[in-house]
């Protein structure tokens, strides 16, 4: 999720658990601190464009590790902010506010790692976009209320808001649910032949969803909306490039990228380079993660990935995927 989110989710988590133990404003600070630093490792260059998207939500967001640095961030903040008081509980709000940041960026699509060091299976539901108002709003009105009012009220209305939040997640994968079970029933009415089947929200909502099939030989696009839940889908359909990748499936860049994006990926030729694309995020023909793998001659060591530019602002992405998503009919 983004980092707005995380940050007040942290805040509201350390408020929820402290309660009137210490002023509001340190159990939020420190909530607020604990849900930031798992983001931190974005800062950390692994050296080519592929392993900084594989590599980002690994060690910082894994449950076992963050269960093992919260004693010490625990006493960190007692000392800090309670004199050394407290440590239990700050224990309990340092631990809630680390590990429910990698949980949070489960119900995304892009992958978190949050098993290692036992797996580095990349985690992903895939059920909310990385920003996402009506989750978002309800946390910040929480914390709001409980730092203006500094009472028992105020905490009390920041606990009922994360509770609406967490709902919300919960109605967000119910929704998937019900989304992908229509989309299995269009594909056996439209006589389509899949292998995989991915269904996220788009941009800023989660009452209309994308939908991608793969086939062995090509994917497809479409769009439903759960404001017309019975409608046909309308898919287009987009070459994968399976010759192109079992070509050069050897690479180790193109296969980290198949492994990382769970078979959602496709391949083309351009200019004489290798491009592949991440067809979880973005829409077509503008993908969020598109990555130049060069000229991949044999016997030629591998070339280091670049990543291609959207071709248009996000902003702008974002407007014509939800624009063109309410045309579902």
């Amino acid at each position: 999720m983004d980092s707005v989110s995380q940050l007040v989710l942290g805040a509201a988590v350390g408020i929820a658990v402290m309660g009137k133990r210490v002023p509001v404003w340190k159990s939020a600070l420190a909530g607020a601190v604990c849900g930031t630093l798992p983001d931190l490792d974005v800062f950390y260059d692994h050296g080519d464009a592929i392993s900084n998207m594989t590599l980002h939500r690994t060690e910082s967001h894994a449950l076992f590790y963050l269960t093992l640095v919260s004693p010490l961030l625990a006493w960190l903040m007692a000392k800090l902010l309670s004199g050394g008081q407290h440590f239990k509980r700050w224990w309990g709000a340092v631990w809630l506010a680390l590990i429910t940041h990698p949980l949070l960026d489960l119900m995304t699509v892009y992958g978190t790692q949050l098993g290692l060091p036992f797996t580095n299976y990349p985690f992903a539901v895939g059920s909310i976009f990385i920003v996402d108002p009506l989750y978002t709003l309800p946390l910040i009105i929480g914390v709001g209320l409980a730092l203006y009012r500094e009472q028992q009220r105020g905490i009390m209305w920041n606990n009922v808001l994360l509770g609406v939040s967490c709902l919300y997640l919960a109605c967000t994968a119910f929704e998937q649910h019900q989304v992908t079970r229509h989309v299995g029933e269009e594909l056996q009415r439209q006589n389509i032949e899949s292998t995989q089947i991915l269904v996220t929200p788009t941009p800023l909502n989660s009452l209309v969803w994308r939908v991608v099939v793969m086939s062995k030989d090509s994917y497809g696009e479409g769009f439903t909306s759960l404001l017309h839940p019975d409608s046909p889908i309308r898919f287009r359909f987009y070459p994968r490039g399976e010759a192109l990748y079992e070509a050069h499936k050897d690479n180790a860049f193109l296969a980290r990228v198949a492994w990382f994006s769970h078979g959602f990926f496709s391949v083309k030729e351009q200019g004489g380079h290798i491009l592949v694309s991440d067809l979880r995020m973005g829409q077509e023909p503008d993908y969020t993660f598109v990555f130049d793998l060069g000229e991949m001659k044999a016997g030629a060591p591998p070339e280091l990935p670049v990543k291609v530019a959207s071709a248009r602002p996000s902003a702008v992405k974002m407007w014509d995927q939800f624009r063109q998503a309410l045309e579902v009919e």
